[in-house]
């Protein structure tokens, strides 16, 4: 029997501020335990909040980002449940007026697995979303051997909850949904998005039912993710194993499961069998948000999104949709290759380049891309001399090497290494007829209609002339003189 996967994301991402969401203290990974405290993200009694506006601000524009419709207007509301990361027993969230509603993330190729991007099921989809809210994070606990330690810096950082439609088909899916996600959030400036600092977390519901019936399978809760490929293994495990369960006639209940990364696999936390009653009520500290002037301020921030500059290096550059998609992946990498290629004489040469050696040459020294010590314009130099003949593509690769290592000008190394070619035809056509002078063997077998001898005669004009002579031009001039019949000094 063939099984059918769904699968529905609950996505948290902590939005990038200065200050928390209700209070003032700073937002900072790394801080001692506690460093960033104060009453009103500590629950303190007496303690009042007031609203970030700039958390305000960037979730609008996440949620313009994302095709969302944003509410007219939204309130906040206490979540009440008792842990002890979350001191005043209650979280400020949002439940029936979220700031956002609908939408969709589009996932595109290279968002997929590399293993699975030959494969993908369903190209150019796009997974719909239900809402973002807006609410706080809680605190970090600790566990240790026979105590726990709760460290309140993150307690009260802005937090956007996004939440997916239930229509991810496969954890490839779900790992091309973050990966999509993720770089749309970073072109926006909204999140570091950096899951091994815990600031894009998420849960995953996972269901499986035989093929044909409509109705969903129990829905199983992989809680608290924090790495891409780790949503892909626990989901692909997971999917087995209620494959298996269903295979061997047990019956699957709803219930909540952690993922192990060191043995590979889920287990049981809790079973759940109603919803979590959190008793929501509109927080009266908080007073409803009108969202006009957020969306007006949000849309003067839109950047361009990756999917438009996926098609605009296509029909700007005549670049491969795959080199736009790669390009487009990194935001530094992008703003280099259009500042290189800005005043290039063949900018799509410089796609080569850039995708090739430079990003090699980055990688090999152990930098990111806003470390490259190669300025854009000193690359548009070295390939402008290699497309005006200047240079072999040969020796190019030379020049670049002590271009990254140096900083020097690729001028000023092919003038210091005597590297230019030689271009000049009335020079090259002596030199070609030193050698066909000197070479009547092969010069007669080309003549007889064995091309093999025209690389050894090229090859002569090159040793003759140090490395130097255009092999283009030399090669044209060869053939010529060759086919026609010419000898030293013409027919």
């Amino acid at each position: 029997m063939k099984y059918l996967t769904t699968i529905g994301l609950e996505v948290h991402v902590q939005l990038k501020t200065r200050s928390k969401m209700f209070c003032a203290c700073a937002v900072e990974y790394g801080a001692g335990p506690n460093a960033h405290t104060c009453p009103t993200c500590l629950g303190l009694p007496g303690a009042l909040p007031v609203m970030n506006q700039h958390a305000l601000e960037l979730t609008t524009l996440t949620g313009l980002m994302l095709d969302c419709a944003i509410a007219p207007y939204c309130k906040f509301d206490r979540k009440n449940y008792f842990y002890p990361d979350m001191p005043k027993n209650y979280q400020i969230s949002q439940y029936d007026l979220p700031i956002c509603v609908g939408g969709a993330v589009p996932l595109h190729d290279l968002a997929y697995p590399k293993d699975a991007q030959k494969s993908i099921a369903t190209p150019d989809k796009k997974v719909g979303l239900v809402r973002i809210h807006l609410e706080e994070d809680v605190a970090k606990s600790f566990h240790y051997d026979t105590s726990t330690g709760v460290d309140f810096n993150r307690a009260g950082t802005p937090l956007m909850e996004i939440v997916t439609e239930p229509e991810i088909g496969s954890p490839e899916e779900a790992f091309a949904f973050l990966s999509s996600l993720r770089q749309i959030l970073l072109y926006g400036g909204v999140s570091d998005a950096d899951m091994e600092k815990g600031q894009l977390r998420c849960d995953c519901n996972v269901s499986v039912r035989p093929e044909g019936q409509a109705e969903f399978g129990s829905k199983i809760e992989i809680k608290n993710m924090n790495t891409v490929s780790g949503v892909r293994k626990a989901l692909a495990y997971e999917v087995q194993r209620q494959t298996a369960e269903l295979e061997g006639g047990r019956k699957l209940q709803q219930e909540t499961r952690r993922w192990d990364d060191a043995s590979a696999q889920t287990f049981l936390m809790r079973t759940k069998e109603n919803a979590h009653d959190y008793r929501y009520f509109p927080d009266p500290d908080l007073m409803p948000v009108r969202t006009e002037t957020l969306v007006t301020t949000a849309r003067a921030g839109m950047p361009e999104l990756p999917s438009a500059k996926r098609a605009r290096f296509v029909d700007q550059y005549g670049v491969s949709g795959y080199d736009a998609a790669v390009l487009a992946d990194d935001q530094d990498l992008s703003a280099y290759f259009e500042a290189a290629a800005a005043k290039a004489a063949k900018p799509k040469a410089i796609v080569n380049w850039v995708l090739n050696d430079l990003l090699s040459a980055v990688s090999s020294a152990g930098k990111g891309m806003r470390e490259c010590p190669l300025p854009p314009q000193a690359l548009t130099e070295l390939v402008d001399l290699i497309d005006a003949g200047k240079i072999s593509g040969k020796q190019g690769k030379e020049v670049f090497a002590e271009m990254f290592g140096s900083g020097k000008g690729a001028a000023t190394i092919v003038k210091e290494k005597g590297l230019e070619q030689l271009s000049d035809t009335g020079t090259l056509e002596a030199l070609v007829d030193q050698v066909i002078a000197a070479n009547p063997k092969p010069v007669a077998d080309f003549k007889a209609g064995n091309p093999a001898p025209l690389n050894f005669l090229k090859g002569q004009v090159m040793k003759l002339s140090k490395g130097q002579a255009n092999p283009v031009v030399t090669s044209e001039i060869l053939q010529r003189k060759l086919t026609a019949g010419e000898g030293p000094g013409g027919v």
